[in-house]
């Protein structure tokens, strides 16, 4: 959702799909599960998107397609489905021409939900929690990023690895980040996002970090790591710059 908005700010038209039948994303934005969810890009039904910023005046562009209640199922519909892991790819690809960049949040588990998403994909960016059982999850993701990429989709890259959570005063939070970089060099963003009240507060209010906080070191965070993560897809392109005037209007509140 911050990744997602701070493209937005950038000048950037975002598509987020919520893949994941808890729809902690749906929920995050403050939207009401619907009739059209991204449950129909996995049975080849038309996909719709909600704009997240219903009657509000915003510099943003950033729609949603939200999960719904009944996307539990859709593992057992993929598994009886032929070439079931492009379905989402055929479906994004009637409404990818609207967009900048599509941004798909997938749960932990991998399956054939998240299968589809690596193989719609070209960049997967791993968030990464600063605590040592995220780093020992991450070589199965990893391991299952190649085999996609061996078997289904030769384009796919890791974009980049971003440290969460991370409290510079923790020993553990600054072990996790060497360790990180020990073994994955540069595929560690810059940009650490910061353990930050504001950022665990928002959801509560149905709000991206820019508008819930627009000071605080979440939305500094966001806003670096979202421009760092247009660096890396979109290398010499320049972002907009960021109108302060607007953003302000967006967030409600002097910044």
């Amino acid at each position: 959702a911050n990744v997602g908005a701070g493209l937005a700010i950038l000048g950037n038209r975002v598509l987020l799909v919520d893949l994941d039948p808890q729809g902690h994303l749906t929920r995050f934005l403050g939207i009401e599960r619907g009739d059209v969810s991204a449950r129909d890009a996995v049975i080849a039904r038309p996909l719709k998107a909600r704009m997240h910023m219903d009657g509000r005046e915003s510099p943003m562009s950033m729609a949603l397609i939200p999960a719904s209640l009944d996307f539990a199922d859709a593992e057992v519909l993929l598994a009886r489905a032929s070439d079931r892991e492009h379905l989402l790819k055929r479906a994004m690809a009637t409404i990818s021409h609207d967009y900048d960049h599509i941004l798909f949040d997938c749960s932990p588990s991998l399956g054939l939900i998240s299968t589809n998403a690596l193989v719609a994909a070209r960049t997967v960016f791993i968030p990464v929690q600063t605590e040592f059982l995220a780093l020992e999850s991450l070589e199965d993701l990893l391991t299952r990023i190649e085999s996609v990429r061996a078997r289904l989709n030769p384009e796919l890259e890791v974009g980049g690895m971003i440290a969460t959570r991370f409290d510079g005063r923790k020993v553990l939070n600054r072990l996790v980040v060497e360790t990180l970089r020990e073994r994955y060099g540069a595929l560690l963003m810059d940009t650490l996002i910061r353990d930050n009240i504001a950022v665990a507060e928002s959801p509560r209010v149905g709000k991206d970090i820019f508008s819930y906080r627009p000071r605080s070191f979440g939305a500094e965070d966001y806003l670096n790591l979202s421009t760092e993560i247009m660096d890396r897809i979109a290398p010499g392109v320049e972002t907009e710059a960021l109108d302060l005037d607007a953003l302000e209007r967006y967030a409600g509140e002097p910044l």
